[in-house]
Order: C-alpha cells, then sequence, then structure tokens
C-alpha cells in the first residue's frame, strides 16, 4: 500500500490540518502518517488559540515515521515557526523524499505576512528546491516574484520568476479566476497548463487548500505526473465542495468521503 506523510496542525473541528490531511488520503486508499506541528483551538467560525509543537519533539515524530513506514509522497501544511521549518528540512534531506508537496502560507490573500524572516527563510531557500509542487496565492506568488499580477501574462511571468529564483519546478498559482477566465495555472518544469475555473455555486466552505494539497500528494504516491495529479486533485476538491456538509455555525467542511457516496 502506498502512504503519504502529512506535515501540519492539528484542527480540533476536523475540517482542515492533520485531521482533514488523514481522511483526504483515506479517501483515496492510501496509508497516512503524520507529524503534527502545532495544535489548534478552532472551528469553523475562527482560530481561537495556537499551541506550537517544539522542534525536538517534531523531529522525533519524524524519525518514526520516515524508520518505520517511510512515505511515497509528504505534504507540509501551515508551519510558521522557523526552528519548525529548519527541522522538517532537514528530515527531508535525511531521509531523501521523493515526492514533496509545499503548501506553507507565507503571505495571506490579503498581502499579510504570516511568518517571520527566518521562516521565510527556509521555506524559500530550504523547502522550495527540495518541492514537486508549491501551491501559491495570487497574493503570494505577487510578493515571491516582485510582479504585479493582473493579467494571464503576468501569471506565466512570476512563475517562471519564481522558479528562476527558487529553483522549483513546479507552481500552482490559484486563485486565477480572480485574474482571467480560463482559471489557476500550473508551471510544469517550464510548461504552462492552465486549469478551468470552479464556480462552487456560493457555497462558503472551509479547508480547501488542504484537501487540494493532500490530493495532490496522493496522486504523486500512485506514480501519476504531476498535471495528472494536480487535474485529478482539483476534481476532487470540486466534488468534496459540490457534497460539503451542514455542519458547524461558519463555514461548512469538505465531504472528505463523497466517493463512496450511493
Amino acid at each position: 500500500m502506498k502512504t503519504v506523510l502529512t506535515i501540519a496542525g492539528s484542527d480540533c473541528s476536523g475540517a482542515g490540518g492533520i485531521q482533514s490531511d488523514i481522511k483526504t488520503i483515506t479517501a483515496h486508499k492510501l496509508y497516512a502518517t503524520s507529524a503534527i506541528t502545532s495544535m489548534t483551538a478552532q472551528n469553523t467560525t475562527g482560530v481561537y488559540d495556537i499551541q506550537e509543537s517544539v522542534p525536538k519533539f517534531l523531529g522525533r515524530q519524524l524519525d518514526c515515521v520516515f524508520e518505520d513506514i517511510y512515505p511515497d509522497a509528504v505534504k507540509i501544511g501551515m508551519v510558521s515557526n522557523g526552528d519548525l521549518l529548519e527541522v522538517i528540512a532537514d528530515k527531508l534531506k535525511k531521509y531523501h523524499v521523493e515526492h514533496m508537496v509545499l503548501d506553507t502560507v507565507i503571505i495571506s490573500n490579503n498581502g499579510r505576512r504570516m511568518v517571520g524572516n527566518k521562516a521565510e527563510m527556509v521555506i524559500t531557500s530550504e523547502l522550495f528546491p527540495m518541492a514537486s509542487i508549491v501551491l501559491p496565492s495570487i497574493s503570494e506568488a505577487e510578493v515571491l516574484s516582485g510582479i504585479t499580477i493582473n493579467s494571464r501574462k503576468n501569471m506565466e511571468t512570476a512563475a517562471e520568476t519564481i522558479a528562476g529564483k527558487y529553483g522549483v519546478k513546479g507552481i500552482l498559482l490559484k486563485d486565477g479566476h480572480r485574474i482571467t477566465d480560463e482559471g489557476d495555472m500550473l508551471y510544469d518544469d517550464g510548461r504552462i497548463h492552465w486549469m478551468e475555473s470552479y464556480d462552487p455555486k456560493d457555497r462558503k466552505t472551509i479547508g480547501k487548500g488542504c484537501v487540494l494539497s493532500a490530493a495532490i500528494a496522493c496522486h504523486l504516491a500512485k506514480g501519476q505526473t504531476l498535471y495528472e495529479s494536480v487535474k485529478a486533485a482539483r476534481g476532487y476538491v470540486n466534488g468534496a465542495t459540490d457534497r460539503c456538509l451542514m455542519l458547524g455555525k461558519g463555514r461548512h467542511p469538505l465531504n472528505h468521503t463523497f466517493l463512496f457516496d450511493n
């Protein structure tokens, strides 16, 4: 059986983070392992408190996974602590990870920096070159590339700039529907693929980013190409969004198991 390791924070509501990743990996009929970077007190209405792991313990979690159930792919979610990111980078180098999906947020959609200088340096200089794919939003890509993105051509140029500057082979520019009707853009080692925009029918959901990156890791673990993996993962997210669950008082959690509905 193929296995996927998720390195991310715990979401006690189950809508995102480690819990969402494990559901996604299981729905793809793969075995999920995890290393928890933080515990959060959150639900569908927001995040109310965070307790981070410590570097030594995170390192032990990663050693235990890699030395026993070696993952076919790794997904990294939100990590804002530079010391924790250094541990992750060191372990991925030590264990020679083949497929890694990096969904760590540096810049929020409104342009706010989500990590400090040390964390950003580790992400861009250590993790970016190891990643099979990174998933920046348009706002994040603008900061990383130094290019104002307001056209299809800007998206292509920004991706090429990020790839050249940081040594990234795969980039999925999310939120492309804000710029062009052609939707999101996948940069695949110099090749450009446009991904059709998806209309979620005004459904206010939570956790799509976590599900997308975890699903991409699943398909890479199965041996599919990057393009095939992104296309299949987007289809899974769309289906889980269409059948989202009417739970909680805020945004709706995705239905990770919709594939098994009769």
